[in-house]
């Protein structure tokens, strides 16, 4: 069973889950975990925990500030920039305890985080390895792609009429995280699978998750791109996996980025008839990404250090 654990990020209180191995003596190698769009700790992350710390990897599944357990008076406000704060701060929490090594840092990132954890690897020297899941790498045409012209459209008009509320009267307004009904109510991630999967995901493992964010965690996505970081990730081992069905973050766009990475020591991984969602709601997806990512923690975070 993990610990609970917690550390400080931009004066908020973050919570977290921290597994340990079993059997054997540390410090250990220790992998920083933290999911996608309004994740929660609970939600799908202890399934990839329990992978590596089944191969002698410690894990640190944490909530961004203003989602789920963590503080933050801003409830489901995603500021990626302050997400990825979070990051650098689990970091520095992680180095401070004995167990583990904080010479063997690695990331591990899907969807949104996973376009985190490639700007969080290549800011941050302490980190010795990266995988990154179906990322998210350019929010803008991310957004123009999901919602086509005509919603995009309305969505950028709802984006401009919620600042210009906000600048009368202090509130955030909000969108729901997806719809049933993408056509008649706007949504963030315009597709009724998204509903589902994170209904059946509530339901079952992540109780705290709640399937909405601010109007202004849009307009920051629309701003978020990972490609003026790229040429930064020049020495730390990086594995992208991608969905060959993927149209909510777009494979295409991922391999491109993929491909821009100057690091000789990568490696691309691509899940055939599978799409965005299948990594959740299909347990036999989530065993090979899982799989993917404890090789290649085990490869750079282990062995090489042998």
């Amino acid at each position: 069973m993990p610990s609970d654990v917690e550390f400080q990020s931009g004066g908020q209180t973050i919570k977290g889950h921290l597994y340990l191995p079993e059997g054997g003596t540390g410090p250990w190698p220790v992998v920083v975990m933290a999911g996608g769009w309004c994740y929660v700790k609970e939600l799908v992350q202890p399934d990839y925990a329990r992978v590596f710390a089944g191969a002698g990897l410690a894990a640190l599944v944490f909530d961004y500030r203003n989602l789920g357990t963590s503080g933050g008076v801003l409830r489901q406000h995603l500021d990626p920039w302050e997400q990825i704060e979070d990051y650098h701060n689990a970091i520095s929490f992680v180095e401070t305890l004995g167990e583990l090594d904080a010479n063997r840092i690695g990331l591990w990132g899907i969807s949104y985080s996973g376009g985190h954890v490639l700007i969080t690897g290549a800011t941050d020297p302490r980190v010795k390895a990266i995988v990154s899941n179906i990322p998210v790498v350019d929010g803008w045409k991310t957004m123009q792609l999901c919602h086509g012209s005509l919603g995009f459209r309305k969505l950028t008009d709802a984006v401009a009429e919620d600042r210009r509320k906000r600048f009368r009267t202090g509130e955030y307004g909000y969108l729901p995280m997806s719809s049933t009904h993408p056509h008649d109510e706007l949504a963030t991630w315009p597709f009724p699978e998204v509903t589902t999967a994170f209904a059946a995901l509530k339901a079952s493992e992540a109780p705290n998750h709640e399937h909405r964010n601010t109007v202004a965690s849009v307009e920051l996505l629309m701003n978020y791109s990972v490609w003026p970081h790229l040429d930064r990730i020049l020495n730390v081992p990086t594995m992208m996996t991608v969905a060959d069905h993927d149209d909510i973050t777009t494979w295409d766009e991922e391999i491109r980025v993929f491909n821009a990475i100057p690091v000789k020591d990568k490696e691309l991984f691509i899940f055939n008839e599978t799409s965005h969602m299948t990594l959740y709601s299909n347990k036999s997806r989530l065993e090979i990404a899982a799989e993917q990512g404890r090789r290649w923690f085990v490869r750079h975070l282990i062995d090489a250090y042998r």
